[in-house]
């Protein structure tokens, strides 16, 4: 699918607030609603919206505290066993095979440093995993969702 300048400038809105209307998006990119609910759905069938969601404070959830963790492995991580042991650790937001210092890193978020290390030591259990390297965010200057324009 090619994505041109509408498409790119409909992405944008839904990023900002995915509750708006066709009438509304359509509106404001020149289309009628009936075309923008079709644009849309062409980007949904493409996979280019993966799914609708809403974010959510973590802090306010009681999960302030934001850490990145490098995996160093012994073995091939990216396996189905190893990704479903990952997903198993409520704790772990996001985790890539990465080539650098580490085999993996992870995205973590708890309530507390010591939810954190409790989260280390369910890591440290995964199989193929030797270690870990752990860089605890003090301050998010800003967060945002991929740039579609």
């Amino acid at each position: 699918m090619t994505i041109d300048q509408t498409d790119r400038e409909l992405l944008a809105l839904l990023q900002e607030d995915a509750t708006q209307s066709y009438a509304v998006l359509g509106q404001a990119v020149g289309l009628s609603a009936g075309a923008a609910h079709e644009r849309v759905r062409k980007l949904r069938a493409a996979g280019v919206i993966r799914r609708t969601t809403i974010e959510v404070d973590p802090a306010a959830l009681g999960n302030g505290v934001l850490a990145y963790v490098l995996l160093d492995t012994d073995a091939w991580m990216g396996d189905a066993p190893t990704v479903e042991a990952l997903k198993g650790i409520a704790a772990v937001e996001e985790a890539h095979i990465i080539a650098g210092p580490a085999s993996v890193l992870v995205k973590v978020r708890t309530g507390s440093t010591e939810a954190l290390q409790a989260t280390l030591r369910a890591l440290h259990q995964v199989d193929g995993v030797t270690s870990t390297q752990t860089v605890v965010v003090l301050e998010s200057f800003f967060e945002r969702p991929p740039a579609v324009m």
